[in-house]
């Protein structure tokens, strides 16, 4: 596999891979790039792995994924931008957002508190990318207007499987007979 060198090009946001916790790379650091898939960077930095996400592409010199959501002034979070945001994660592994995945279970919002509560499974209880993709989640429904806090509920009742991916994911995936 062919890897790429970059040097950041401002204070880079990243989640360690696999604990999901977040870090900044500062500018100005050597990174090796090991993976782009899904929008996001999976990249090695002083011996230990993180994942940035394509809306901070830019930070290693790369086209960045524009997240453009509208304010339209109530102050209230719409829930249609908070599922448009999670249709833009990836699952790691399979070239399909979370959605069409099958792996989220509820979106709850709190308009007081401006916050968004969210029940989402993985493919596997074991999968090792949980932590990451939670972390992708906080990340990019923190970006919808009026969002002050995300919080997100693995859980694994009922269990997924194939049958909750819509039949474009499982085309994908390999798993449309």
């Amino acid at each position: 596999m062919q890897q790429n060198m970059a040097v950041t090009q401002r204070d880079c946001p990243v989640r360690r891979v696999p604990q999901g916790g977040f870090e900044v790379i500062p500018e100005g650091q050597f990174v090796s790039i090991k993976q782009s898939l899904g929008g996001n960077y999976t990249v090695t930095w002083q011996g230990n792995m993180y994942r940035i996400d394509g809306t901070d592409a830019d930070a290693i010199g790369a086209e960045p994924e524009v997240l453009e959501f509208s304010d339209n002034g109530s102050g209230e979070i719409l829930e249609d931008q908070v599922w448009q945001a999670l249709d833009t994660i990836y699952d790691p592994e399979i070239a399909s957002s979370l959605v069409a995945m099958g792996l989220i279970y509820a979106v709850a919002l709190d308009q007081s508190s401006g916050g968004v509560d969210i029940q989402m499974t993985l493919t596997a209880p074991t999968c090792g990318m949980g932590p990451v993709l939670v972390g992708d989640v906080e990340y990019r429904c923190g970006k919808v207007p009026n969002v002050s806090s995300v919080k997100v509920e693995l859980v694994f009742d009922p269990p997924w499987h194939k049958d909750m991916m819509t039949e474009e994911a499982q085309l994908e995936a390999g798993l449309f007979f």
